[in-house]
């Protein structure tokens, strides 16, 4: 029976690799606090929902069910507790490095690259093909006009950054007539969201195959992953209607006050550990920038009569952020050993058994956007759960459910 939802809920999923994981523990556990609040309606309890990255994928995943919320869940949960690495990417890219004295030496490492991309050519570091093939059955697309028509869903918008353009694109799809906007960098398109478009948000810089998109005028326009440039990972939702908004991330948005934090990054950094620490920047710190912003905003408008509020667009938003309470890369270094092993090498896990201690969390930051194995993903699962049900009456409020 189609419906529309009265007050429109927004659900941002942030972009992260295998991190998504913790994604999915939190929706398990919302959709175990609305069965026991015993919530009838068999949709779901978000008209408009967005993502970035793997936080797109199961952003679609959700959509593309948005008729019946628990399956959807229920879906996820069974893909994300069972992954493989080989169910996303290939290593082919890989298979020629030269290992010399069971370690891959910078300076030789560079030289070989740059010989290596001179004469290959690679698109990528890894093959993403297995995604492809997996996101075919994960994902129906076809779903999304017919959902949408019959109103069990507003809006769907997956973000994707332009290597031609350098802006910030947001793609969306939603059967109201809901007018493009720009910004500053961004952009949003209206249309379909295809495969291509997933690809193209979970394309990680230099892991995952950049991917074309005919863009309006039919050029083509070359994409990466939507957490490039995302200056604003709360807006997309807004733009599209959301009163309120849950946003899901995928790492400790801030580290607790006054407690001493061990420094792990002693000695001279890694080439793992710079690229794990510029990778986490493109997808940790625009979200925690606009939160704060948002919350600015929230408190400002609250001191405006509502009288005056009517003459301006911008209006209150109820946020709910829910976000790991642990480090990952901790988290992660725990399961390295779960990596194909030439990725272990580049990472510098050189061993079977790997570094311990310290220097594990150091070459485990870029490992764990890359870790798509069941142990690793299972645990952030279960942070997940755990995370969402210390703050079950902060959900109940936010949805309005009761015991």
């Amino acid at each position: 029976m189609p419906r529309m939802p009265v007050d429109t809920v927004g659900l941002l999923l942030t972009g992260g690799g295998a991190r998504a994981a913790y994604q999915v523990g939190v929706l398990e556990a919302i959709a175990d606090l609305r069965l026991a609040a015993r919530v009838n309606e068999p949709g779901s309890p978000f008209g408009v929902i967005t993502g970035t990255s793997a936080g797109a994928i199961n952003a679609a995943a959700l959509a593309t069910h948005a008729d019946d919320f628990d399956h959807s869940v229920r879906r996820l949960v069974d893909v994300w507790k069972n992954f493989r690495p080989s169910q996303i990417y290939r290593t082919d890219a890989l298979w020629s490095i030269k290992v010399r004295g069971g370690r891959w030496r910078v300076s030789f490492g560079l030289k070989w690259l740059f010989s290596f991309w001179r004469q290959k050519q690679p698109t990528s570091m890894l093959d993403s093909t297995p995604l492809a093939e997996l996101l075919e059955h994960m994902v129906p697309l076809h779903r999304l006009p017919g959902l949408m028509e019959a109103g069990w869903l507003r809006a769907l918008a997956v973000s994707a950054s332009s290597y031609s353009t350098g802006e910030n694109y947001i793609f969306y799809q939603s059967n109201d007539a809901i007018e493009p906007w720009i910004r500053s960098r961004r952009v949003a398109i209206p249309g379909r969201i295809t495969q291509a478009h997933l690809l193209a948000s979970s394309a990680i810089p230099f892991v995952f195959p950049i991917v074309g998109i005919p863009t309006q005028g039919g050029q083509v326009e070359y994409f990466g992953d939507g957490s490039i440039r995302q200056v604003a990972p709360l807006s997309p939702a807004i733009h599209l209607g959301a009163q309120r908004l849950l946003a899901i991330g995928a790492s400790r948005l801030h580290e607790p006050q006054n407690v001493p934090r061990p420094n792990i990054h002693t000695g001279y950094p890694t080439l793992a550990q710079v690229a794990g620490h510029a990778i986490s920047s493109i997808f940790l710190d625009a979200l925690a920038v606009d939160i704060e912003r948002m919350q600015r905003i929230n408190q400002t408008l609250a001191l405006i009569p509502a009288s005056q509020r009517a003459g301006t667009t911008l209006r209150p938003v109820e946020l709910l952020v829910i976000s790991p309470s642990e480090r990952i890369d901790v988290i992660a270094s725990r399961h390295t050993k779960a990596l194909p092993e030439l990725l272990r090498r580049m990472l510098g896990h050189l061993s079977s058994s790997g570094p311990s201690g310290n220097e594990a969390v150091k070459a485990s930051a870029l490992a764990s956007y890359l870790l798509f194995d069941a142990g690793f993903t299972r645990e952030l699962m279960e942070l997940g759960r755990a995370d969402t049900m210390r703050q079950r009456d902060a959900v109940r409020a936010f949805f309005g459910w009761t015991e």
